[in-house]
């Protein structure tokens, strides 16, 4: 199923599926399943405020294979893999890695790393993982509509935009909140629904402003 939202083009599918369909994009960012079972994870409570519990759909159970990472990496020529360092063999050497620091020392991981392609200097993004709550976690690895942003920004502001694993949609969100084209390719008939709704709210959010500016700028010029 394809559906359009303005300037997100949106496929329920398998990435394996569409990926071969598409012309080639300015940039693949992207957060593929690393094969370590966090699909889904019951609910906790804690002094940093716990999380809320998600099924197990057994999408997590294993990384794409190679044939999937050479159709992703020949899809664009700037790449962000966010879990690279789960499946190295996949990609070349690189100085370029993105670093999100969570800013929490607790139990989990105290940061993740994104694979890119670009030579230039490693960089670190530092953002409480609490943000997910403030954006509205609805996915067990959803990350910060922040990092996303900062991701696109890393790139050079690509304008079209693909995201293969799309889950809940959040790099879609950043990119129409943006100004840039996006596609993105889910599997997951739940969390397709999710991404077209935030994305829609998102489009939704963007028409209004520029709906706005340009009654202001007609207003200023009638005065």
């Amino acid at each position: 199923m394809k559906v359009e939202i303005g300037n997100a083009t949106l496929y329920l599918a398998d990435c394996r599926d569409i990926l071969p369909t598409l012309a080639k994009v300015d940039a693949v960012i992207t957060d593929p399943p690393y094969g370590i079972q966090r699909d889904g994870k019951p609910p906790s409570t804690s002094s940093h405020g716990g999380h809320k519990g998600y099924d197990f759909m057994g999408w997590d159970s294993c990384a794409p294979d190679a044939a999937t990472f050479k159709a992703i990496l020949a899809a664009a020529d700037r790449q962000i893999v966010w879990g690279a360092n789960f499946y190295p063999e996949h990609f070349a050497g690189s100085m370029g890695w993105l670093v999100w620091d969570k800013g929490q020392r607790i139990s989990q991981s105290d940061a993740e790393l994104a694979y890119t392609n670009m030579q230039k200097a490693l960089r670190v993004f530092t953002l409480n993982r609490a943000a997910l709550a403030q954006d509205g976690a609805v996915h067990p690895t959803q990350k910060p509509l922040a990092l996303m942003m900062w991701c696109i920004e890393q790139a050079g502001n690509p304008q079209i935009i693909l995201d293969p694993f799309m889950g809940s949609g959040t790099t879609g969100v950043a990119a129409v909140q943006m100004g840039l084209k996006f596609i993105g390719i889910e599997r997951e008939p739940k969390y397709f629904e999710i991404a077209c709704e935030r994305i829609e709210n998102a489009q939704r959010m963007d028409d209004m402003f520029i709906h706005i500016e340009k009654t202001t700028q007609i207003q200023e010029g009638l005065l």
